[in-house]
């Protein structure tokens, strides 16, 4: 027979893990009479009994932290992981990894079952597309990548708009007026939202292809259109997964950079420089992003007071000749 879990009360007693372990550990300040009356109902109705191990870990720190990103197969983000890892192991903690896979209804899974596992501290790039997706978790939360506006959440994210808005006063200075940026929509609001925002402050022209539910052939057709075009334009991939599939369509429409276009990217991890004489780049940090969450975190857990403070890392330009 199945044991009985916390999950299993707080689903029975419509309520969340979270405040299910407040009720059991004692923490009755924020929690209603009813809410308390219906979890003693529930417990009692499904014979629920604590662990001796759980309990111990009510009492004490799991020294867990759990750690959920948008997508676990982005180079991104085992770099982002391998900078939260580097401060919390040596601090004493295990480092719990959940993909969300872009979606809120996954992610709100994954905080579930971190909440479960009464971790000590999350570290989240947010899949939901506003603050208030997160407003009842009740866990030392730092966001990292993805910004959400107006959040009370610490976070640490890439100068993404800054970056871009400098990027398009170069292409300015270099003779450019016409932008075509390429992305894929991922997320209500990802890195991509501040890169396209920072273009579009410039006054340039930009014209955006999204390529959610496309493919290479799709992004073929419509750069054909600029096989003559008068203007040479910029072709700026907004994350770097996607400058396979514009090479890929830039050589299917027999299009050359920088001869015919100019090519810009965000990011590559180091592989663009031997295509050519390499492409232009704007490099983010993630490792360091992913320390600072991290430190952050750790600052919070340690001190038991929560930050508002929003930390920007320095995206670096690697100029390339691909302009």
């Amino acid at each position: 027979m199945k044991n009985t879990t916390i999950a299993d009360v707080a689903a029975a007693a419509d309520v969340s893990v979270t405040t299910v372990s407040r009720y059991l550990n004692g923490n009755y300040q924020k929690m209603s009479a009813a809410t308390k009356q219906r979890i003693k109902e529930t417990i009692a109705t499904l014979h629920y009994a604590p662990k001796a191990s759980a309990r111990k870990m009510r009492q004490d720190h799991s020294q867990l932290i759990g750690v959920v990103v948008g997508d676990i197969a982005n180079v991104f983000s085992s770099l982002l992981f391998k900078g939260i890892y580097d401060v919390l192991q040596p601090a004493g903690y295990d480092v719990l990894l959940m993909n969300a896979n872009n979606t809120a209804t996954t992610e709100h899974f994954e905080l579930t079952r971190l909440a479960a596992q009464q971790v000590d501290g999350i570290i989240l790039q947010p899949s939901a597309a506003t603050a208030a997706a997160y407003a009842g978790l009740t866990i030392p939360t730092v966001i990292v990548d993805r910004q959400l506006p107006n959040s009370p959440l610490a976070q640490v994210l890439s100068s993404n708009f800054d970056a871009s808005y400098q990027l398009g006063q170069h292409l300015r200075e270099q003779g450019y007026r016409h932008l075509i940026t390429v992305g894929r929509a991922v997320a209500p609001h990802t890195a991509q939202t501040d890169r396209l925002a920072g273009l579009t402050a410039t006054g340039l022209s930009v014209i955006h292809l999204d390529m959610t539910g496309h493919g290479a052939p799709w992004l073929t057709q419509q750069l054909r259109q600029y096989q003559q075009a008068p203007d040479k334009p910029v072709i700026i991939s907004l994350m770097g997964p996607l400058l396979f599939e514009i090479l890929a369509s830039l050589k299917a429409a027999h299009l050359h950079f920088p001869a015919d276009v100019g090519l810009v990217s965000f990011d590559d991890w180091q592989w663009s420089q031997y295509v050519n004489d390499g492409i232009y780049l704007l490099q983010q940090q993630p490792a360091l992003m992913g320390q600072l969450a991290a430190t952050t975190l750790l600052h919070q857990l340690t001190t038991t007071t929560s930050t508002t403070m929003t930390q920007y890392v320095p995206v670096a330009p690697v100029v390339k000749p691909s302009l």
